[in-house]
């Protein structure tokens, strides 16, 4: 499907990209181009050939053409139709492992390296915050931020990791208990609920609870006093916040009870945690 592979060790290197509006017919250019097209379509309708397969790119349609590969037209693109381009070249990464959602925290001297295969052809994106998030790249290009050239690799990339996120490539879609997991940690400073968890995953607690078990080995509860205690582990080396005040930012409004907590899971009290000389 000659498909994109995005990797978080190398920036794509942006070489070109516009809006534009055709004003009369004319069929795609027949090339074999060094660099990849982004192409992304809000009027009328772009028909191009990438090898033997055919595409037709309608309003709200983006398509991902790979450099290297014999592109041509068939069929004349309409007058009136519009598109925002990007050209850019990527170097495809070796045997790196697939990205994956992982609500762990990151470990002192951890490698990170991961790649994430982009979708050839997402549809559905008028009015998407991705289709805006297109149309800024394309705007920030005729910008006047003085750094812009240093700049825009960097926005490429953050633009292509969110093709890569909003269409999942090869990524494969959060089960239940990551579902889970990220309800947990964007809302730990909240009191754990049974109620509110079966309200927001339309699932009985017994059964939420079951297949987290299952899944991650542990109960969502204790889950969600960990990433409490992981927080309160960054606050107390990061902040001169008093443990009282720590407790309150990660959800306890009894200082007393969030210590007791705190030394059963780290083995010592916060303040002399505190102490502990960091690692880094």
């Amino acid at each position: 499907m000659n498909r994109l592979v995005l990797t978080n060790t190398l920036l794509p290197v942006f070489s070109g990209g516009d809006f534009l509006a055709a004003s009369s017919p004319f069929v795609h250019a027949d090339r074999v181009a060094p660099f990849h097209v982004l192409i992304y379509v809000t009027e009328g309708c772009i028909y191009v050939t990438e090898g033997e397969k055919d595409y037709e790119v309608k309003p709200g349609m983006l398509l991902l053409l790979k450099g290297g590969v014999h592109h041509f037209g068939k069929i004349p693109i309409p007058r009136g139709t519009c598109w925002h381009f990007v050209h850019f070249y990527m170097d495809q990464p070796g045997a790196l492992p697939v990205f994956a959602p992982d609500y762990e925290p990151l470990e002192p001297y951890q490698e990170l390296q991961s790649s994430l295969p982009l979708p050839k052809l997402l549809t559905g994106l008028s009015g998407s915050i991705l289709e805006q998030k297109i149309r800024a790249f394309t705007d920030y290009v005729h910008g006047k931020d003085p750094v812009k050239k240093w700049r825009i690799n960097g926005r490429l990339y953050q633009l292509l990791s969110d093709i890569g996120f909003y269409g999942h490539g090869s990524v494969a879609p959060l089960t239940l208990s990551d579902q889970v997991c990220r309800y947990l940690t964007e809302h730990f400073r909240q009191p754990f609920q049974a109620e509110t968890l079966e309200q927001q995953f339309y699932l009985s607690y017994k059964r939420l609870a079951a297949v987290f078990k299952r899944e991650k080995g542990m109960s969502m509860q204790q889950f969600h006093t960990r990433i409490r205690m992981e927080q309160a582990c960054h606050l107390l080396r990061s902040t001169l916040l008093s443990v009282g005040e720590v407790a309150v930012q990660v959800g306890y409004s009894d200082p007393l009870y969030f210590s007791k907590l705190f030394h059963a899971r780290m083995g010592l009290p916060p303040s002399e945690y505190r102490k502990q000389p960091p690692v880094w």
